[in-house]
């Protein structure tokens, strides 16, 4: 009787997993015929023709072209690093590591639910109105990973449409303001009571269709995408050509150089200097109890040991620090007032690194900074009020007890460019020195101009190996006009001669763009931090 019932049993289950089994090879092979016969429907309704031949084509500028961002535009198809750094920048510290650990799942669940995961990761939560990574910092990184080949033929284009599976406020800022595309079609994110819910609406493509016939010209469409990852049948079925970008392809394409950029990359904010990608995110996590060790050890020698000793013991922490004095000596006449040292800004740090150099107290003068940085500082800092005459009798008096160092530019500036100099140093003193300052980070910006002030100098100093290098030009001399309006347009022509100079030692471009101009493209803001207590104005 045993025997009898356990021959049944393994029948029995031997049956019941040989249907479930059939019966889902039934399903995957259904499911592979219509995914096989959409495509062949695809294929014959598309006019499909190798990318490299785009290349060639004269008559663009009477076409409008749509690509598929993620997987034509980037060179790099993985999303990751972009919601890595929305994750990291607008929802903190916590929801990066959120976003790391799910990664495995990320990556298993396939691409459309991945991206849901990823989305609701970074997404569930944040104010929308305040939410401006998009346009702040993800160009950046964006930018660097812009193929050179298929900027070209978007760039002889007539009007440019966008298509994405990413969220639209994620990629709307950076194709519209930096590649001047003219449509964007992305995804929308459900907003409830002004916040993001991490849940995406579908993609209005017949509304989008529509945006792009409006107008003269451009008609005929024609489509730049992967033969496997059409992401919009319906948006890409109007055009009468389709283009299909290789993988190949992609790994011949070059980077697309700074110089290129149809508008130049002058400012962008967060705390992130390297590319997210999820290796290097996790070391990065790994690294941040160390580094903020690091941090703490490296503030202790600034703060507790003279020049001579805390140097070669913070060159010893990791810190690459290069000088350059010229061969020229400076004059030492016999004077009742300091000599002003004129700097481009780079991060709070920069009087801290003259004085370095010049091994010796320095007394700094600036536009704005954390009470928490004056605490702290190792030379004596005092702030500006921003009135012109009251600024210039404060630096007056300053003068008289020390050498002064001043940051005309009056808030930083991460890329090679310089910001228009205030001229207000320029009547001050007789012995004007400038000073090229340069720095260069691997993991952390210490600059910030939506975060935390305060925390500027610890960022920074987290990085394992930061690099600063301090160059003392040839000291000048401005000329003292007598007649009020030549005065006027001297001290503006001394600014711009200091400006030149330290771009030219630095090889870095000059601008007009001001503070004011970089904290309303990132921060929204005019930028200027209120030193008066709450519920004062």
């Amino acid at each position: 009787m045993a025997k009898l019932f356990r021959a049944f049993f393994f029948k029995s289950l031997f049956f019941f997993w040989y249907r479930f089994l059939f019966r889902q090879l039934k399903n995957l092979i259904g499911f592979h015929r219509s995914v096989s016969n959409n495509s062949y429907a695809l294929a014959t309704h598309f006019k499909y023709q190798k990318f490299p031949s785009l290349l060639n084509r004269s008559d663009l500028d009477d076409h409008t072209l749509i690509f598929d961002v993620e997987n034509i535009l980037l060179k790099s198809s993985s999303l990751f690093p972009y919601f890595m750094l929305v994750a990291f920048e607008a929802g903190g510290l916590l929801r990066a590591i959120v976003l790391v650990l799910l990664y495995p799942f990320v990556y298993l669940a396939g691409e459309e639910m991945g991206l849901k995961i990823m989305v609701m990761t970074c997404f569930f939560g944040i104010k929308a109105d305040s939410f401006r990574v998009g346009r702040s910092v993800l160009p950046k990184f964006f930018l660097e990973e812009v193929g050179s080949e298929i900027f070209e033929v978007l760039n002889r284009g007539g009007k440019k449409v966008g298509v994405t599976n990413m969220p639209r406020v994620m990629v709307e800022s950076f194709l519209r303001e930096y590649l001047e595309i003219d449509f964007v079609v992305g995804r929308e994110i459900k907003v409830f009571c002004g916040y993001y819910i991490g849940l995406m609406d579908e993609r209005k493509t017949l509304q989008a269709l529509e945006q792009v016939q409006e107008g003269k010209g451009c008609s005929d469409m024609i489509g730049i995408t992967s033969f496997n990852k059409v992401i919009d049948q319906e948006l890409f079925s109007n055009c009468k050509e389709v283009y299909v970008v290789s993988e190949g392809d992609k790994r011949s394409w070059q980077a697309l150089p700074r110089e290129l950029y149809p508008k130049p990359l002058i400012f962008h904010d967060g705390r992130l200097a390297l590319r997210p990608a999820p290796m290097e995110s996790l070391a990065m996590l790994m690294w941040l109890p160390y580094g903020i060790v690091l941090a703490i050890i490296r503030i202790s020698f600034a703060l507790s040991l003279p020049y001579k000793i805390s140097t070669p013991l913070l060159i010893f922490t990791g810190i690459r620090f290069t000088t350059s004095i010229p061969k020229t000596k400076t004059s030492h006449k016999a004077k009742s007032n300091g000599r002003i040292y004129v700097s481009n800004h780079r991060t709070l740090l920069d009087p801290l690194y003259i004085s370095f150099t010049l091994q010796k107290n320095l007394i700094a003068v600036t536009y704005s900074l954390s009470r928490m940085s004056e605490i702290l500082a190792p030379i004596q800092t005092v702030r500006l009020t921003r009135n012109r005459d009251q600024d210039a009798k404060m630096m007056q008096q300053l003068l008289k007890q020390g050498d002064l160092v001043v940051c005309p530019e009056g808030t930083t500036c991460r890329e090679p460019y310089l910001l228009r100099f205030s001229p207000l140093f320029s009547e001050m003193c007789d012995e004007i020195t400038p000073v090229a300052m340069d720095s260069h980070v691997s993991m952390f910006h210490g600059t910030t101009a939506s975060g935390l002030k305060c925390l500027d100098p610890v960022f920074f100093l987290m990085n394992p190996a930061p690099v600063y290098t301090v160059q003392l030009l040839d000291q000048l001399v401005p000329s003292q006009p007598q007649i009020n309006d030549e005065k006027e347009g001297s001290r503006f022509e001394a600014a711009n001669d200091v400006q030149r100079q330290i771009g030219n030692a630095l090889g870095f471009e000059c601008t007009k763009f001001t503070r004011k101009d970089k904290y309303l493209i990132l921060a929204g803001n005019e930028g200027i931090v209120s030193t008066k207590r709450s519920g004062k104005s």
